[in-house]
Formats: structure tokens, sequence, C-alpha cells
């Protein structure tokens, strides 16, 4: 399947208005796992730690959107 995504690796929200609540999200997530992240540069991360806070936001946003699909809600 083709993608019309000319992304071409950068880091660029879908919607640009919420870059910003994504970014505290990404911190927020980052935080409660234990995940050293900084504003700015962080390349002494492993990409292990990176990537457990990208899989972490995807889930806790997966199961978000299902609650809202649902009807349901439940604060972690």
């Amino acid at each position: 399947m083709a993608s019309n995504n000319n992304n071409s690796g950068s880091n660029r929200a879908e919607v640009p208005q919420a870059r910003e609540a994504l970014d505290r999200f990404k911190m927020e997530v980052a935080n409660e796992i234990g995940v050293p992240l900084k504003q700015g540069y962080n390349g002494d991360l492993t990409s292990k730690q990176n990537g457990s806070v990208g899989g972490e936001m995807v889930r806790r946003m997966i199961r978000r959107q299902e609650e809202s699909m649902s009807g349901t809600s439940s604060q972690q």
C-alpha cells in the first residue's frame, strides 16, 4: 500500500495544534515509567528507553480512544 505521507522520518504531529499537548504527554509518560527524558537533546538515552516512551504513549492513546468509542472511562 503506497503512502501519501512525505514525512521522511521527521517528528511531525498530524494535527500541528496538538504538538504542545503531545510534548507534555510524552514528558508525563517518561516520568511515570522512569525514563529520564528532558527537553531538547536526548541522544544519551538508549533506543529501548526512547521506544518504551513511544510504546506507552501509543498504548494509552489507544486505550483512551477505545474508552471513548465504548462510552466508558477508567482513570489510571
